[in-house]
């Protein structure tokens, strides 16, 4: 991901969202290297000062609180037993190595021993265990369908069950480890909580000069302070998502930096349904898609167009399995349809979406195939995907780092809203998590064949998140999904 610097005055349709990358491979592998070498990362000069926003009124908890602008400062604080790299590989950070069962299902994981919380509390694995735990509900909790026990051993090892082997495992394991209870409770990282400041440590574990001695935190009450302290310079940096449904528009000369995230919009088929329950139209229909259009004219390029389920900076992702991005309506017009009319299902929420939509109807059209956009509330489009009631939709799947796509394909799929059941794609959906990780990439490539010629969806573009900057603030910033600071620590 490469930083963009925009040098121009604009009223950008940037949008703040409250829900919602390198380095070398993680592990992945039986175990992980005991320690890693240290180099201090390209930073601001020491006299760097920065001011970041925060809602006092909301939780800064890292695992409970779904506030963007507070889990934006998550990574200040608090670390995880592994952190996502550009490719989303996990990459150790608490855990200093783990090993895995013969039988994939009972993995252990041994943490660091010099690692202590801002008021010097060693971390040990039964912090950590309960740190997990808690993460089943909330934001993290679609990461939980695999596990079935969390636990801490006598040795300080952490001991993690699994119902079904998935050797993804720790790129799930990103979710930050805290000490106590409450709306803020205590780190590991390299900053702690002090009134409206954060406080660089002088025992962080790591070992590591931070360019800023002290942040001042920003408080806020809603979105339109946010944009007013930004657009007068108060705040010096933000985390936005350019495509959400509220939008909020930015004036003034600022940098962007923006990043891959793991959030897919496709659209989806009405596999019982047809002309729809034939693998072949459904095909035809993905390879008619102009993916790079689209991205441009609904998205404003905020997104990274892409035919497979995979993200295309992943080690998973296969690029001689991918469509044209441009499209190609010959394979659709040689089916020889007729005319025909479909309904398209879209959140009347998000304008971006609905844009989406309206293109994609525009696109059908060229071949024959009438497409009615039904533009529906949040409540409405729901009801009418889980009642079968489309032919097409247009959807958005924040997919985890493993990329395990069980949910959007299984059978039993809560998200499986087309009603796809295919026996040979359930059969290598289970063998691509569970394949171990010199095997997945294979295992990967072969489940994006089937998908190719069944198309129960057709991936249409990863969304993005943008990163504003106060002109020459900050420098050498490079954000990964789920931590804008990212380039301050990637030295380990």
């Amino acid at each position: 991901m490469g930083k963009r610097a925009l040098n121009f005055i604009l009223a950008a349709a940037l949008t703040l969202s409250l829900t919602a990358c390198g380095d070398a491979p993680g592990t992945g592998s039986t175990s992980a290297p005991p320690d890693a070498s240290v180099s201090t990362p390209d930073v601001p000069p020491e006299s760097l000062s920065l001011t970041l926003p925060y809602y006092p009124d909301q939780s800064l908890h890292p695992i409970l609180s779904d506030d963007r602008v507070n889990r934006t400062l998550s990574p200040l604080l608090y670390e995880g037993l592994f952190r996502l790299d550009t490719s989303f590989s996990p990459v150790p950070v608490l855990c200093r190595y783990y090993s895995i069962s013969a039988d994939a299902l009972s993995w252990t994981f041994t943490l660091r021993d010099d690692v202590t919380f801002s008021d010097g509390t060693p971390l040990t694995a039964a912090i950590a265990a309960h740190s997990l735990s808690l993460a089943r509900s909330g934001p993290y909790s679609g990461r939980f369908s695999c596990i079935s026990a969390i636990r801490a051993d006598g040795d300080g090892q952490l001991l993690i069950t699994l119902n079904r082997p998935n050797y993804g495992l720790p790129a799930l394991l990103d979710i930050p480890i805290v000490l106590g209870e409450g709306d803020r409770p205590l780190g590991t990282g390299p900053y702690v909580l002090s009134g409206e400041r954060l406080v660089a440590r002088s025992d962080w574990w790591q070992r590591l000069t931070m360019p800023c001695p002290s942040i001042h935190l920003l408080p806020l009450s809603g979105p339109g302070q946010l944009q007013t302290a930004f657009d007068t310079q108060t705040l010096s940096l933000l985390n936005t998502d350019p495509t959400s449904a509220s939008a909020a528009g930015f004036t003034g000369v600022y940098e962007t930096v923006e990043y891959d995230t793991t959030s897919l919009i496709y659209l989806g088929f009405n596999t019982n349904r047809r002309p729809l329950n034939n693998a072949q139209v459904r095909a035809a229909v993905s390879a008619a898609l102009d993916r790079s259009t689209l991205v441009s004219a609904a998205w404003s390029g905020h997104a990274r167009a892409a035919t497979l389920p995979i993200h295309p900076a992943s080690p998973l992702h296969d690029s001689s399995l991918s469509l044209s991005l441009s499209g190609d309506l010959r394979p659709l017009e040689q089916l020889g349809l007729g005319e025909i009319t479909l309904s398209l299902v879209v959140c009347s929420d998000n304008a971006a979406k609905l844009s989406a939509a309206r293109f994609i109807a525009r696109q059908l059209d060229k071949a024959g195939i009438t497409v009615q956009v039904r533009a529906l509330g949040w409540g409405e489009y729901l009801s009418a995907l889980n009642a079968g009631q489309f032919d097409l939709y247009l959807g958005e799947s924040a997919l985890t780092a493993d990329f395990d796509l069980s949910a959007l394909l299984a059978p039993d799929g809560r998200l499986n809203y087309g009603g796809w059941n295919s026996a040979t794609g359930s059969s290598l959906l289970r063998a691509f998590v569970s394949a171990p990780e010199d095997e997945r990439q294979l295992a990967a490539a072969d489940l994006c064949a089937h998908l190719r010629v069944q198309a129960p969806i057709a991936p249409l573009c990863f969304k993005r998140g943008c990163v504003l900057t106060q002109w020459g603030v900050l420098s050498g910033l490079s954000p990964t999904r789920d931590n804008v600071f990212y380039s301050w620590f990637s030295g380990f």
